[in-house]
Parts: C-alpha cells; sequence; structure tokens
C-alpha cells in the first residue's frame, strides 16, 4: 500500500533497454534530440485556450473532466461518471464539488498503475507542477491546493506553458461546421503561426448521424451553396476547406468507422446522396457514402494540397446508455478489427498514384501493420503510416508498431509522433516516451549493426521533428 511519504521520481533512464551496452546507446541518442521542439501536428486541445490565454482554473477542470483516458478506467471500476462532475445531457444532477472530484481521482489512483496515463500523469506531476511526492488518498489535498495555486499564475497560462514545454507548433481539429472564433481571434498575432486548425467534416459526411440532414443545410447557409445537390454539397464542403486553410490548416482528418472508399459515377452519388438527406438509406448505403466522400476528399486534397489523415477502426459510442446520457467521447469508443487492402483500392485506383496526393493512415488494429499497411505504404506515393493510436499509444504499442512496419515501409514512409490529445499538459510527457521508445528500437539496431551510430542519430533527429514537419506539411 502506497503511504503518504512514498517519493514521486522519474528514473532518468526510464523505458530504456536492460541491457548496459543498448541502454548506453539509446541514452547518447536521446540525449541528442530530449530538447528539440515539440510539433503537435494532430490533437484535440482547445484553441480558446491559446486564443485568450486565461487561467485552466483548477486540478480537476485541467487534468480529469476533459480526460477521457482517466474517467474511462475510473467507469470500468464502477465509478460512475456523474460522481466525477461529467456533465450530462438531460440536464441531471452531477458532481459539481472539484476537491471531492479530485479526492475520488486520488483514492483510485492506483487503478492506473502499469498504463500509459500513469506514465503521463506522473511526469505531469512531477515535471510540471514539481511534486515530490505519489499521488494518493492521504496526498490528494497537498495535490490539488499545489496545482491548483500554481495554474492561478501567470507562469501557467496555456501561452506561458507553450513556450515552457518548447511546443513549436500545435494543430486542433474543428468539425465542417465550427466558424473558428478561436483561430480568428489569433489571426494577426504571432501565434497563428503556432495554434492550427484541423478540418474534421464528419459532421456533414456521416450520413448515419441522427443530425446529418440539418448539418447539410447548415452547411448550406454557411456557404451560400445548394447543399441539397450533390454538386452543391461538395462544392460547399470545398469552401469551408478554404476557410480552414485561411486559419492555418495543412490537414484534414476522417474518423470514418471502416476504411472502405468508393468510386461510383455522378447519377449514383446524386441517388445515394438523397437518400441519404432523406434519412432513408439502410446503413450499407450509409457506409457506401462514406467510403465515395473519402475518395471525393481526396480528390480535393490533390486540389488544395491538404494532408488527409484516416483515422478508421472505432467503434464509437459502444455503451448506449453512456452516450445517452453523456455524449460523445466518454470513453466507451472500442477498437475493431479493419481492412485496408480491399478497401482503399478504389481510391488507390483513382488517386494513389497522383504525386499530389498526401494520405496518412492510421489504425486500431495491430494485425494489419505487417500485412496490409507497411505494404501499402512502402509501395503507393500517396500513403504515409501514422504513428502507433490511442489504445496503442503506449511503449509497447510504439515498439510493436516500430518493429512490424520498419522492415516493409522503412522510417520515411512513417510520419514521426502525433500525441492526438485533449489532455495539454501531458503533450510533453507522451512526446517524451515517443522519443525514447525510438532512440530504444534504434540502439537495437545499431548494436545489431543493422544500422551506424552516425544513421541513428540522423533517424532520431527526423522521427523526433523533421518527419512530422515534412509530412503535415509545415514548412
Amino acid at each position: 500500500m502506497v503511504n503518504s511519504t512514498s517519493p514521486l521520481s522519474l528514473h532518468a533512464d526510464r523505458l530504456f533497454p536492460a541491457d548496459a551496452k543498448v541502454r548506453d546507446i539509446a541514452r547518447a541518442l536521446y540525449n541528442e534530440i530530449k530538447d528539440l521542439p515539440i510539433i503537435s501536428p494532430h490533437g484535440h486541445t482547445d484553441p480558446r485556450w491559446f486564443a485568450y490565454d486565461e487561467s485552466f482554473g483548477n486540478a480537476t477542470e485541467l487534468l480529469i473532466r476533459p480526460d477521457h483516458y482517466v474517467f474511462r478506467m475510473l467507469y470500468s471500476q464502477g465509478i460512475s461518471l456523474e460522481s466525477l462532475g461529467i456533465p450530462r445531457w438531460d440536464g441531471g444532477e452531477v458532481e459539481k464539488d472539484p476537491r471531492k472530484i479530485w479526492n475520488l481521482f486520488a483514492k483510485n489512483y492506483y487503478l492506473f498503475r502499469g498504463t500509459p496515463s500513469r506514465m503521463w500523469l506522473d511526469t505531469v506531476f512531477h515535471d510540471v507542477f514539481g511534486l515530490r511526492v505519489q499521488l494518493n488518498e492521504q496526498t490528494a489535498d497537498q495535490y490539488y491546493d499545489s496545482i491548483t495555486e500554481q495554474l492561478a499564475t501567470d507562469a501557467f497560462r496555456p501561452r506561458a506553458l507553450m513556450d515552457r514545454f518548447n511546443i513549436e507548433l500545435i494543430a486542433t481539429t474543428e468539425g465542417a461546421l465550427d466558424p473558428l472564433p478561436h483561430h480568428q481571434a489569433i489571426q494577426g498575432t504571432p501565434w497563428q503561426k503556432r495554434v492550427i486548425t484541423s478540418f474534421r467534416p464528419d459532421d456533414v459526411v456521416d450520413a448515419s448521424r441522427d443530425d446529418f440532414a440539418t448539418n447539410v443545410a447548415k452547411l448550406g447557409e454557411m456557404t451560400g451553396e445548394d447543399t441539397q445537390s450533390w454538386s452543391g454539397y461538395l462544392d460547399a464542403i470545398r469552401k469551408r476547406r478554404e476557410w480552414f486553410r485561411q486559419m492555418g490548416a495543412t490537414a484534414t482528418d476522417h474518423g470514418h468507422p471502416t476504411a472502405l472508399t468508393a468510386d461510383l459515377n455522378t447519377s449514383a452519388c446524386e441517388a445515394l446522396f438523397a437518400r441519404c438527406l432523406k434519412g432513408e438509406a439502410s446503413e450499407q448505403e450509409q457506409e457506401i457514402f462514406r467510403g465515395q466522400m473519402l475518395t471525393e476528399l481526396a480528390g480535393m486534397s490533390i486540389e488544395d494540397g491538404m494532408v488527409m489523415q484516416i483515422h478508421p477502426g472505432a467503434f464509437r459510442n459502444h455503451n448506449p446508455e453512456l452516450f445517452t446520457k453523456f455524449g460523445r467521447d466518454k470513453g466507451a469508443d472500442i477498437p475493431s478489427q479493419t481492412e485496408y487492402v480491399q478497401a482503399l483500392k478504389p481510391l488507390l485506383d483513382k488517386y494513389g498514384n497522383n504525386p499530389k496526393l498526401n494520405i496518412i493512415l492510421f489504425t486500431l488494429d495491430e494485425t494489419v501493420y505487417a500485412r496490409e499497411l507497411a505494404p501499402l505504404a512502402g509501395h503507393y506515393p500517396s500513403l504515409k503510416l501514422g504513428p502507433a493510436w490511442w489504445f496503442h499509444d503506449s511503449p509497447e504499442g510504439m515498439l510493436r508498431f516500430r518493429h512490424q512496419v520498419t522492415e516493409t515501409a522503412g522510417f520515411y514512409n512513417t510520419v514521426g509522433f502525433n500525441d492526438d490529445t485533449r489532455a495539454f499538459l501531458s503533450i510533453p510527457a507522451r512526446h517524451d516516451v515517443a522519443r525514447r521508445i525510438d532512440c530504444r528500437f534504434l540502439a537495437e539496431l545499431i548494436t545489431q549493426h543493422r544500422i551506424n551510430e552516425q544513421e541513428g542519430f540522423e533517424l532520431a533527429h527526423d522521427l523526433t521533428y523533421n518527419l512530422a514537419k515534412k509530412a503535415y506539411k509545415l514548412g
């Protein structure tokens, strides 16, 4: 049992190999790249933070409520989201006292042992807030008071933390209907080059959504296009893409259930779109429509140069009771088996050899790394592989990714690391884990005489910094 005097410390060689020779090389590689600027090209932080630079509030608001990794684990152990203060859609009662919520979290912090969340949080507590005892029920108030007091100071405002964390650039993610007021507020300031948006059109592309027809109508109002027609709908999406580009966007993001693509003729597209608008499309037709839109959006990427990120394979909102009460993104998304070779073929047949197309593929299905994704990225010039994502954003997950894709795709058909997080303070910790694991992997290759040390140092720099900037067209 952890007591109140248990120290919180971070070992300098954490995540490095046990073998002394390999560890020494990993450490040397890491020391060369550990202080490089952070490029965070895909994530879900709130742009309001950076636009207005207001204090964060308290420990609970910043570290618990936005982080579905945190309350997912707690919910799995029978701790209700109401008791964690997560707002309900129906306005039902939830716990309002942030200290009480924090104490509940601290009492159950032991549940995170061995998880990436524990590693990230301990790093935040140690490096960001200077805490030196472990979080538990006895130290809960000490933690809450220290963190909340520090958050009230100018040094802990969002922009000051951006500088402290050495974040060169961060990209947020907004839906097609978002008017981007916070990004507009940043325009004309030095921060417009450091805080950019990404275009995620799922709200006007996913015909399975209850609000799809309403959203398409809003899209027409925003753009002045006739979105009840197929051609007007596509033109409206083009206009929104251009607006996002003016707010700094270099990439789009697509969170589809599968990687299915389609290439229907115009008359078939018009008929399918009409059925989707009327709510008459079957589940299969809705899936084909999403697939058709991936191909249409790839064509738009060729036109305007935006990088296309495809994030398939999540069964979203698996828990219907939780979804009804609390809405999306509440920790009830589950990885599912995903196929890419046949699914992507219609899109690749049409555009896969076009040098102007840049697609970054992600997966939650690790079984396809070596069998499908690495061979695809190792052949098509339009494809790159995104890093180990979400449930696999972990030391073991990152190592599995490198071991399974490198032989076929190499390093330069991957795109470095992105944190894909809402938890702003954990960004340096997440990038540090990725840097340590990459250095560990490179050190193994060096000791096996598969690459030499100079190549290892060059690769460490590329994986940490250069590949992300190049892949996301960040200058």
